[in-house]
C-alpha cells in the first residue's frame, strides 16, 4: 500500500509538473501565437475593394471620359449545401455567357465551400438569381470597364481581365496607379458569429481608390487618325497600318493607333493576340530612308556639309566588299545633297557619313562614332523613350561592337541594320525640326480628382537641349520642305503653310537577305504656318505580309489626309 501510494504521489507530481510546464509555454513563450489563433476564431477579416480609376482623353482643352466603371457581380457557389440541379438551371438561364466554370467541376468535390462560377454578371441577371432564393449561392459586387469610344484606341488603352488586372496599353502599364489599394476590415464577432460594435480590435483600413488618369490623347485627332489609316488600307489593299500624331514642342502625344483593332470590352473573343500589341511603341523595326534625316542632320551640325554640297553619284558604293545601291537608278553624275535627299539616294546618306568622319572617300572610325553619338545619345534611337507605356528599346550598333562593320554603319544612314520604334522616330524627328531640343514623349496630361477637378501636370521640359543647333534645325526644315515640294503629289498642301517630310521604304528580310518582295511604307513629316516653328509631327507606317508598300505611294497619302485635318483642327492661320 505504501509503495502504491508513493507511485501515485510521484505520478501526480509529474502530471502537475507537465501541466504547469505546458501552461508556462502557452502563457509565456507561445502567448502571441495562441492569441492570434484565438482571434482567428472570433475575428472576421474582409477586403474593402478599391474602385479602379477612370481614364480620360482630351476633347480640345477639356478632359472627356473614355473608360469608366460599371457595377457587375461575381457569383459564388457552396457545393456542400447547394442543390446542383436547381442552382445550375437558375444560373444558366440568366448568366450562361458569364460562366467561368463547368458544373461537373463545381460539384466534383462537395467538401469545398467556395467555387466561383460566373464573373461580370449584370444587375438584371443578379436580381433574377436573388429572386430564385438559392441555398448555397451568394454574390459579390465588383467593377467592370466600359470603353465609351467603342473600338477606338483599343491597342492604346488595353483592357482589364476577369481578375481585375490591367492588360496591355494604358490599363496594363498604369495598372498600379489605376487599381489603387484595397482596404481591410476586421470585425470582432461573438460565438454566434454576430459582429460586435465595440472593442479596440475592430480595425478598418480604408481603400485607396485608383487615380483618374487624363491622357494627352485628343479623341478628335485619335478618331481622325484611325479614319485616315483605314482609308490608306482600302487604297493599298493591305490590313496593317499604324500612326502617331504629336506636339513636337513638348512631346505630348495627341494620337496613336494601329489597325486592325479590337473591342476591348470583348477582348476574350479576339482570335489573333497580335492586335493587342501597341505597334508604335512595342514593335521595333528597320525604318528605312526616314533615317536620312538624322544622318544629314549630323553632318550639317558638325559643319561637314550643306544642302548645296556636291558629290558624284555613281548609283552605288562598295563597302566591305558589298555593293550598296540606290533604289532609284537615275540622277547619275555630280549632284547636290538636296537632290540626293529628294530622290532618297542611299549614296547621298553614305556620303554624309564619310563627310562626317572627315574623309569624303571612305568611312572612318570617327565618322561611325559621331553617327552613333547623334543617333543614340542625342536623338535617342535604339533606347527606351521613357514614355509611360510599355515599349521596346530596339537596338543601334555601337562603333566598338564586334559587328560594327563599315557596311553596317553605311546601312544605318538609310535606316537598315538597326531597329527602332515609331515613337523613337517621331521623338527624334521632332528634335530635328523644333529648333534642336529633345522632349521625352508623354501620354499623360494630368488627373481628375475625386471632386471632379482637372489637374494638368506641369509642362514638360526638354530632357536634352540643343541636340543640334537652331541653325541646323532650320536647315533641316528647309531640306525636308524642299523634298516634299519636289514630290509630284505635294500640291495637296495649302498655300501659306510650311510642310515637310521624308519617305521611307524599308526592305523585308527573306532567307537571311534583304528583299524588295515585301516592303514597309513609311512617311514622317511636320506642318505649321510659313515663318513659324512646326506645330505637329505625324508618322505613318503601312505594311502587309508578302506586299510591297511604298513610302511615297502608300504612306504619304495618309500623312496628307491627317496633315490637312490638323491645320483645320488646330486653327493654324497661314503665314506670309
Amino acid at each position: 500500500m505504501n509503495k502504491r501510494a508513493k507511485f501515485l504521489r510521484i505520478g501526480l507530481l509529474v502530471a502537475v509538473t507537465v501541466i504547469l510546464a505546458r501552461l508556462f509555454v502557452i502563457q509565456i513563450i507561445e502567448h502571441d501565437a495562441w492569441v492570434a489563433r484565438a482571434e482567428e476564431e472570433h475575428i472576421v477579416q474582409s477586403k474593402i475593394k478599391a474602385t479602379r480609376g477612370e481614364i480620360y482623353m482630351m476633347d480640345g482643352d477639356e478632359p472627356s471620359i473614355a473608360v469608366m466603371n460599371e457595377t457587375v457581380w461575381t457569383v459564388v457557389v457552396d457545393p456542400m449545401v447547394a442543390d446542383e440541379e436547381k442552382v445550375s438551371q437558375a444560373i444558366d438561364a440568366v448568366a450562361k455567357d458569364k460562366k467561368v466554370a463547368e458544373w461537373k467541376d463545381v460539384f466534383a468535390d462537395k467538401t469545398r465551400r467556395y467555387y466561383v462560377v460566373a464573373k461580370g454578371v449584370k444587375r438584371d441577371a443578379i436580381e433574377k438569381i436573388k429572386d430564385a432564393e438559392l441555398t448555397g449561392v451568394w454574390v459579390s459586387r465588383n467593377n467592370a470597364r466600359v470603353y465609351a469610344e467603342g473600338q477606338m484606341a483599343s491597342s492604346l488603352l488595353g483592357f482589364v481581365n476577369a481578375d481585375g488586372e490591367g492588360q496591355y496599353g494604358v490599363e496594363g502599364a498604369l495598372d498600379k496607379e489605376l487599381a489603387g489599394e484595397d482596404g481591410v476590415l476586421k470585425t470582432v464577432t461573438d460565438v454566434n458569429n454576430v459582429a460586435l460594435s465595440i472593442g479596440n480590435d475592430n480595425v478598418r483600413v480604408p481603400a485607396k481608390n485608383g487615380k483618374n488618369v487624363v491622357l494627352s490623347i485628343d479623341k478628335n485627332i485619335q478618331y481622325y487618325l484611325e479614319k485616315a489609316l483605314q482609308h490608306g488600307l482600302e487604297r493599298s489593299g493591305t490590313v496593317h497600318a499604324a500612326g502617331i500624331v504629336m506636339n513636337p514642342n513638348n512631346g505630348e502625344v495627341w494620337a496613336m493607333a494601329n489597325l486592325p483593332t479590337y473591342d476591348a470590352a470583348n477582348y476574350a473573343e479576339v482570335e489573333d493576340a497580335s492586335v493587342f500589341v501597341n505597334v508604335p511603341l512595342e514593335s521595333a523595326y528597320e525604318p528605312g530612308s526616314m533615317c536620312k534625316t538624322f544622318s544629314f542632320a549630323a553632318a550639317i551640325d558638325q559643319g561637314k556639309m550643306t544642302p548645296e554640297t556636291t558629290y558624284n553619284n555613281t548609283g552605288s558604293l562598295v563597302i566591305d566588299g558589298w555593293t550598296i545601291s540606290n533604289a532609284y537608278k537615275g540622277q547619275l553624275g555630280v549632284i547636290t545633297m538636296q537632290t540626293g535627299l529628294n530622290y532618297s539616294l542611299n549614296t547621298s546618306s553614305m556620303t554624309a557619313l564619310m563627310l562626317l568622319g572627315g574623309d569624303a572617300s571612305r568611312i572612318t572610325q570617327r565618322g561611325k562614332e559621331l553617327l552613333y553619338e547623334y543617333y543614340y545619345d542625342k536623338f535617342g534611337l535604339g533606347q527606351y523613350t521613357g514614355i509611360e507605356l510599355f515599349e521596346s528599346p530596339g537596338y543601334v550598333t555601337k562603333p566598338d561592337d564586334e559587328d560594327a562593320y563599315d557596311s553596317r554603319f553605311a546601312n544605318m544612314t538609310f535606316g537598315q541594320g538597326m531597329n527602332v520604334t515609331m515613337m523613337q522616330m517621331a521623338a527624334a524627328f521632332s528634335s530635328v525640326i523644333n529648333g534642336g531640343d529633345f522632349y521625352k514623349p508623354t501620354i499623360v496630361a494630368g488627373e481628375v480628382t475625386e471632386n471632379g477637378e482637372f489637374l494638368y501636370q506641369d509642362s514638360p521640359e526638354a530632357v536634352r537641349q540643343q541636340v543640334i543647333t537652331k541653325e541646323t534645325s532650320a536647315t533641316m526644315r528647309q531640306m525636308l520642305y524642299g523634298t516634299r515640294v519636289w514630290y509630284r503629289n505635294s500640291g495637296t498642301d495649302p498655300a501659306g503653310y510650311y510642310i515637310g517630310g521624308k519617305t521611307g521604304t524599308s526592305q523585308g528580310i527573306k532567307d537571311g537577305a534583304y528583299t524588295f518582295d515585301e516592303t514597309v511604307g513609311n512617311y514622317i513629316g511636320f506642318g505649321g504656318a510659313n515663318g513659324e516653328l512646326p506645330e505637329y509631327v505625324i508618322m505613318v507606317k503601312i505594311w502587309g505580309e508578302g506586299l510591297k508598300m511604298e513610302g511615297e505611294k502608300d504612306a504619304m497619302p495618309i500623312f496628307n489626309e491627317i496633315s490637312s485635318y490638323m491645320i483645320d483642327y488646330l486653327k493654324i492661320k497661314p503665314g506670309e
